[in-house]
């Protein structure tokens, strides 16, 4: 809290020859080294607090200017020190603005009564004509939105979390808009009902209104020319750009979202790419992207995906050549490949996600392609482990997260293999070797959910889904080593089915536990939620030890884990990686062979392969 004092009559003497006019000048107060003389034409209303101005400020680059107020109309305004606020055109009204920041060229900057700063909406996702079912704040990240989508059928965990998230927005609303330290408005229409925190960059934009700006030193947010933006929350790192129109939205950790994108009731988490397209009622986990004027997501969960046109599949496909953002497809309701399903040769087929993701029982064939021709489809299961492309992705999604250190709200895991995909593996497996059991080996194809699998597929699905869990549980085996919980787990936690909670992988047990301790008032605050989820992330390891355990003795129908045991595991998962490997070279192969790609990057990817090997032991 700073000092003020009155002005002495010299001061509003200066001032006044300044030609700056206060309705009273009582009501204006200043810091203890207070100087007036860079004021000029400035017309004060109702209480004013104002700090010094002794730095010079840099309005572009290399062209800097004194701190000070010209041009301005201020009413019931705090300003920091060593600001410059010049060419107001209309007026700013109840705002407290922070130290260096620099305000030029902007018409408006008012709060109302009634503001919410964008905070407390309940908007519907999924569903855009059904009730709301995730609630806009501050500290929302994707956990916390895919549990409320999730669960808020249940009358008394909505209440509670709506209660618990109400609570901490009363405690956390300021009485008036807010800018942060070191910010920038320029050439911009209006600012109405919006907290803006530190080091934001707003240029040119058209409105904000009612919305939250999370910007920090290390990870700033910038709003770009033509933006309308109302009942919204923008979290740091954000870029939102070139005539974006967005409404009633949460925008996650080091987003962007360009190019005359426009949003209603909808979330974006975690670097999150948005161009051209439109978004209605969607959840966007995760590294989510569009691309396309034809793109629209309406009411559907997405994840590590990226939603080309109806047209183009053109940089769907690549394999070896440059790399484009998110082009693997990971499916939706999934961060972490449960689902990954690539399009097929351009022509005669198409890819047919809509049926496949609706049936129950397909989400047990993961890494699969599912093609079309005429009116017969057809699975090929596994095809995707042995890929290029999926041996690019798995390298490329941890280097591709843009977030500060400090600024990672949402949890990501990155682990291609973890007790959910594997989950899904070892299913996918089961019903491949019934499939084949039930019609036998001298059979061309087999029938499954109106689905054809052909033989061949169906025998190197089988073999493909062999080689993920020898590498997985050979993997997880070398890491308990390394981390010295080896043996027989302590606790039972982790054991049986788990789930992806927009990129947080955990046991189905830990998230009852959740609903159980936030329904009986276990969890006290909406913070201590969230803390839950990253303890639950903390511990991934040993509830994946604990998970992984119970499959290796399944796996390998052993009752305990002895030296001998282990030693076949080891020599199990250097075979498979290799086997992989093999797999994955063929593919690349093929994919030069058809001359789409330079001998330099055939050669380059190549290398990367032959030094795979490192990673055995």
């Amino acid at each position: 809290m700073r000092d003020y004092r009155q002005l002495t009559q010299e001061e509003i003497q200066v001032l006044e020859g300044n030609s700056c006019w206060a309705e009273d000048w009582n009501r204006v107060k200043v810091a203890e080294d207070f100087r007036p003389y860079n004021f000029h034409r400035v017309v004060f209303y109702g209480d004013i607090r104002l700090g010094k101005f002794e730095k010079m400020v840099e309005v572009a680059k290399g062209f800097t200017k004194h701190s000070g107020i010209n041009d301005a109309t201020l009413r019931n305004v705090t300003v920091g020190n060593d600001c410059l606020i010049e060419k107001i055109g209309n007026f700013i009204n109840n705002y407290v603005i922070g130290d260096d920041c620099y305000i030029s060229n902007v018409s408006t900057m008012e709060t109302t009564e009634g503001a919410t700063y964008g905070e407390g909406h309940m908007v519907s996702v999924l569903n855009e004509m059904g009730d709301g079912n995730v609630m806009l704040f501050h500290d929302l990240n994707s956990q916390l939105a895919a549990f409320m989508v999730k669960h808020f059928k249940d009358k008394q965990l909505k209440d509670s979390i709506t209660r618990l998230i109400n609570e901490e927005i009363r405690f956390s609303c300021p009485e008036q808009s807010t800018l942060g330290n070191g910010v920038k408005i320029i050439n911009s229409k209006e600012i109405t009902n919006t907290v803006v925190k530190d080091d934001c960059e707003i240029n040119g934009a058209a409105r904000l209104s009612d919305c939250t700006i999370l910007s920090t030193k290390d990870a700033s947010v910038y709003i770009g020319t033509g933006v309308i933006c109302e009942n919204s929350i923008i979290s740091n790192g954000c870029s939102i750009t070139n005539s974006v129109k967005m409404q009633d939205c949460f925008v996650g950790e080091a987003c962007q979202i360009t190019n005359g994108f426009t949003a209603e009731a909808s979330v974006f988490f975690a670097n999150s790419y948005m161009a051209n397209g439109e978004a209605c009622a969607a959840f966007c986990g995760p590294f989510s992207a569009s691309h396309h004027k034809s793109s629209l997501l309406i009411g559907g969960e997405f994840s590590f995906y990226n939603a080309g046109s109806n047209t183009n599949f053109s940089n769907h496909a690549y394999k070896m050549g440059p790399l484009h953002y998110g082009t693997l497809e990971r499916g939706t309701k999934t961060a972490s490949g449960a689902y990954i399903l690539m399009p097929a040769k351009i022509g005669a087929f198409s890819v047919c996600f809509g049926k496949l993701m609706n049936h129950p029982d397909m989400r047990c064939l993961p890494f699969a392609y599912l093609m079309a021709y005429g009116e017969t489809m057809y699975i090929v299961p596994g095809r995707n482990i042995t890929t290029v492309g999926l041996y690019r992705d798995i390298k490329k999604w941890e280097k591709r997260d843009k977030r500060a250190p400090s600024c990672r709200k949402s949890v990501i895991n990155f682990d291609w293999l973890s007790p959910f995909t594997v989950g899904e593996i070892v299913q996918g497996k089961k019903i491949l070797e019934a499939l084949r059991q039930a019609g036998g080996d001298n059979v061309s194809s087999y029938n499954y959910h109106e689905y054809i699998i052909n033989a061949s597929s169906l025998r190197k699905g089988i073999k493909y889904y062999d080689i993920a869990l020898r590498i997985y549980m050979g993997a997880v085996l070398k890491r308990a080593v390394k981390g010295g919980w080896l043996g027989k787990p302590t606790s039972t936690v982790g054991e049986g089915d788990w789930i992806d909670l927009s990129g947080l992988l955990l046991p189905a047990s830990e998230e009852q536990r959740l609903i159980e301790d936030v329904k009986s008032g276990a969890l006290e605050s909406i913070r201590d939620v969230l803390q839950r989820f990253y303890d639950i992330d903390a511990n991934y390891r040993k509830y994946q030890w604990a998970w992984t355990y119970k499959l290796i003795l399944d796996y390998y129908g052993i009752d305990e884990l002895t030296e001998q045991a282990m030693q076949r595991i080891r020599e199990d998962y250097v075979k498979a990686r290799r086997a992989w490997i093999a797999e994955i070279r063929k593919d690349a192969q093929k994919e030069f062979d058809m001359g789409d790609v330079e001998q330099e990057v055939y050669d380059d990817f190549l290398s990367k392969l032959d030094h795979e090997i490192d990673y055995e032991n």
